[in-house]
């Protein structure tokens, strides 16, 4: 269309005016949008749970190997009591489970599972002898830890406990609870067999990021039988 009389041939770019210093536009300049909460509102904050949790669970990664290397030690002795021996191998059976609740691949969570149930055998074992509580802190430790995993999964703590209970009728590898606790040979090979896995071992990373939680509990939720 011509242009009137007298109009400014100035090209559009400079007929928008920036705003005045101090003035702010909604959407620009990272500023959310009038209506929409920011980030920080957005995000619900950590909780004491969450922060005890993110806290701890990087030391149990850490500690995993020299926690199994105690625990076959309690497994081996005469001394132990039956039952708590029952759970100590079912619980230190399920490292070579091949499927187990969580895969090992999965990242940041691939072996907490097993520390998990580590925890949640000892605390069976540990309750059967306080002499053995007594005799052995480091069982008494790992006994201790599975009360932050019950405040962690609440209800489904309870099928926790009885999916490590049921370990003691199953298998892995073709190893039985009661071939390890009624054959010497076999239980020496599982001996060997931990030393070796403690050994290779390699503490995973874990990011202090609450969805790792959420992702932790989603996943054994899921996998833990009804």
């Amino acid at each position: 269309m011509p242009l009137m009389a007298g109009a400014s041939r100035r090209p559009c770019a400079e007929r928008l005016q920036a705003p005045r210093a101090g003035v702010r536009i909604d959407g620009m300049d990272g500023a959310a949008p009038v209506g929409l909460p920011s980030r920080s509102r957005r995000e619900d904050p950590m909780t004491d749970l969450d922060d005890r949790c993110l806290d701890t669970f990087p030391e149990w990664l850490r500690s995993l190997a020299s926690d199994a290397t105690d625990l076959a030690g309690l497994l081996a002795s005469p001394d132990s009591p039956e039952a708590a021996r029952r759970s100590l191998a079912a619980g230190l059976n399920y490292l070579f489970k091949s499927l187990d609740l969580i895969p090992d691949g999965i990242e940041d969570l691939g072996f907490l599972d097993d520390a998990f149930v580590l925890r949640v055998a000892a605390s069976f074992a540990a309750a059967e002898s306080q002499e053995l509580r007594d005799q052995a802190p480091a069982l008494a430790r790992l006994a201790r830890d599975a009360d932050l995993i019950a405040e962690l999964l609440g209800g489904d703590y309870a099928r926790l406990k009885g999916y490590v209970r049921s370990l003691e009728k199953g298998a892995a590898r073709g190893r039985t609870v009661d071939d390890i606790l009624g054959d010497e040979q076999v239980r020496a090979s599982f001996m060997h067999e931990i030393a070796g896995w403690a050994s290779s071992y390699t503490a995973p990373t874990f990011s202090r990021d609450a969805k790792n939680l959420i992702k932790l509990k989603s996943f054994l939720s899921d996998k833990l039988p009804a």
